[in-house]
């Protein structure tokens, strides 16, 4: 019976620690690199790393850590031009003459050997035949080389040419770190929207780094020959990417109108860098089936569901992409119409992972990007989520810390509890009361005072019915507007 798991691709991590980067900021680089190519689907079998001013030009790595990179994959370490060499007829001629003699030479040599060995042979023949009969020898049982890494990922982006010489001196499939997380995203993307803002990220990356195959080399030559196979494809994805934004553009305005619809409603935003916890205390918050892995980038939609048990008025929770560093430009551009989602909320939470010992450089790449889309002036709550694996000393320091945040564990009934109670506090802060007369010939209009309010008394009288409600001083002005008329 045949394993059905085939094993993992293997892949070498290359990181260049520069100038105002410390160790530990580097280490936790790799590390975070590390746990991408896991998530694209290979095992990390080596790293290589250096210290530098700039990275290299041509190689990012010096010459010594080309070539230790290149014994890990079994390339040369060297970048040999990838130019045809153009020779002369004459030139021809003498290297054919050259060799020719060289062929003949070589002949006579392997003669004159064959006919040393006969004689030989025929002086030593009568005593092979006294000696004993020889064991058969043994086959061969030298041990296969091990599996050598296929894939070479380098920790910073990488200009075209970068990649192609190091792809030349490795022999190895290169990879930087804008290209793994793109290729993530588009493996994980569920809904159309995703999909086509990943596919318009994948296309910009991807674009420029096009290289003519040899078997295209004919369509450049000579004047008037007609675009090259690969510029005649970066014009399909010009097309294509036209195309992506005027679909992408029909499915922003559907979702602008239905941010619009909720305007009045109360959001929580669950902000913070990706595998911090958000799916989870987004599960345990609201009841909602989504997506839960302990993985990178496990979740690239904006999901919205109501806060259970369901308050009125309705608190609605939204599950955002999660951040990186160094997280692609193009794809903070796509996601920008996913992201607004933060923007628009009543309140942010948040989420930073408290057992990573890096958590204050991912919750900066989270304000970072939240900076980046004006959302900084929304109000916010810091939570420090998975404080089950935290010491009780451990969790003591983050209170003093930050004594205004919240310290739970999105796994820990009593902790999503509290956490609800907290937000419907906040809330309540912000709301006004007062006083709604609905008319009796207006009574079927009731249900809109309960779905954006919260009703405390209710009385009869020859009016109609007299409500005392708490909302938010928007939702409570336009009620108010509606019954008045």
């Amino acid at each position: 019976m045949s394993n059905s798991s085939s094993p993992r691709p293997l892949a070498v991590l290359v990181g260049v620690q520069l100038p105002g980067v410390s160790d530990t900021d580097h280490a936790a680089d790799l590390a975070e690199l590390g746990r991408l190519v896991h998530t694209l689907g290979y095992e990390v079998v080596a790293t290589v790393s250096q210290r530098r001013e700039r990275l290299a030009g041509g190689t990012v790595l010096g010459t010594g850590k080309l070539k230790e990179l290149a014994n890990l994959t079994g390339g040369r370490g060297t970048v040999s031009s990838g130019a045809q060499e153009r020779k002369s007829k004459a030139r021809e001629r003498w290297e054919a003459e050259a060799e020719e003699a060289e062929a003949e030479e070589a002949e006579a040599e392997e003669a004159e050997a064959e006919e040393a060995e006969a004689e030989a042979a025929g002086e030593e023949v009568e005593e092979e035949e006294e000696l004993p009969e020889e064991e058969p020898e043994a086959e061969d049982t030298e041990e296969p080389m091990a599996a050598r890494p296929t894939v070479v990922v380098v920790d910073h982006e990488l200009s075209p040419s970068q990649l192609s010489n190091l792809e030349r001196a490795t022999g190895a499939q290169v990879l930087d770190r804008t290209g793994v997380i793109v290729d993530i995203f588009h493996r994980h993307a569920r809904s159309r929207e995703a999909k086509m803002q990943v596919e318009i990220a994948r296309l910009n990356y991807l674009a420029p780094r096009m290289r003519e195959s040899t078997g295209s080399r004919e369509r450049q030559q000579g004047r008037g020959s007609g675009d090259s196979a690969v510029e005649l494809d970066r014009r399909k994805i010009r097309d294509r990417l036209a195309e992506l934004r005027e679909g992408l553009a029909s499915i922003q305005q559907d979702q602008e109108n239905r941010r619009y619809a909720r305007r009045d409603q109360l959001r929580v935003a669950l902000v913070g860098y990706t595998n911090a916890g958000k799916s989870s205390l987004m599960r345990a918050l609201t009841g909602s089936e989504v997506l839960v892995a302990d993985q990178l980038f496990a979740t690239l939609d904006t999901t919205v569901r109501a806060l259970q048990p369901e308050t009125r008025p309705r608190v609605l929770v939204s599950d955002t992409v999660g951040f990186i560093q160094k997280l692609p430009h193009d794809l903070v551009a796509s996601f920008r119409s996913t992201l607004d989602e933060a923007l628009e909320a009543s309140l942010l939470l948040y989420v930073v992972d408290a057992s990573d010992p890096t958590w204050e450089a991912q919750l900066e790449v989270t304000r970072s990007v939240l900076r980046e889309i004006g959302a900084q002036s929304v109000p916010s709550r810091l939570l420090f989520n998975k404080a089950d694996r935290l010491t009780p000393e451990a969790r003591e320091a983050l209170l003093q810390q930050h004594p205004e945040a919240l310290v739970l564990s999105a796994h820990s009934p009593d902790d999503v509890v509290a956490l609800r109670q907290t937000l419907i506090e906040f809330f309540d802060r912000s709301m006004v009361e007062a006083e709604l007369v609905i008319p009796y010939a207006r009574q079927a209009r009731i249900g809109e005072v309960y779905e954006h309010a919260r009703v405390l008394s209710e009385a009869f009288d020859e009016t109609g019915r007299r409500l005392k409600v708490r909302a938010l001083p928007a939702a409570m002005a336009r009620l108010t507007r509606a019954f008045e008329s």
